[in-house]
């Protein structure tokens, strides 16, 4: 059966380093045997169809052919339409309230449990705050996260120690369930 999915690609285009080109990620993601494929800004987001692998197996193929083709490994996480879907009817905060630059999800590659995050002295952040869900962390950072002091905290490598992470805004969030629709 054909799905819809999302990937997502950490830290590429950013500051002039891990430079991929859309159009050539396209090509190698139709390389690889799927359809429909779209991307979406430069910085890292793909959709596309395909009825073989599940997320993470679809997730190894695509950064394994990223390594051999441009030389340098990228973090990738794929998720279908379902889940994509279900992680913004589930956000915890109004966001249709908010601005796009104060609301952002954090995906992350395996399930979270919340002792990762006990040491975050959550009240010192405040108006700053997160909420976790289905591998997934929603953050309000009212400043926009490049001023947010909690989402310093909340990427330190013993927080997110063993997982991949990757960050995206609200808009975002809300285009991949658009584009990922059957």
């Amino acid at each position: 059966m054909t799905k819809m999915y999302a990937a997502l690609l950490r830290g590429i285009n950013v500051g002039g380093a891990k430079k991929l080109p859309m159009a050539e990620l396209r090509a190698l993601l139709e390389g690889l045997g799927h359809d429909a494929v779209r991307t979406h800004l430069q910085s890292g987001q793909a959709v596309f169809a395909s009825g073989h692998g599940d997320e993470d197996s679809l997730a190894a193929g695509l950064a394994r052919a990223i390594e051999e083709r441009f030389g340098f490994a990228v973090d990738v996480i794929v998720r279908d339409h379902a889940y994509l879907k279900a992680v913004a009817e589930a956000c915890p905060f109004p966001a249709a309230d908010l601005e796009a630059k104060q609301l952002h999800v954090t995906y992350f590659s395996a399930p979270l449990d919340a002792e990762r995050f006990e040491a975050i002295d959550r009240p010192a952040f405040l108006p700053e705050e997160f909420r976790l869900g289905d591998r997934v962390l929603y953050l309000y950072a009212p400043d926009g996260l490049g001023r947010s002091k909690l989402a310093e905290a909340l990427a330190r490598p013993r927080v997110n120690k063993g997982l991949v992470a990757t960050t995206r805004n609200w808009n975002t969030v809300v285009k991949l369930v658009e584009l990922t629709a059957p």
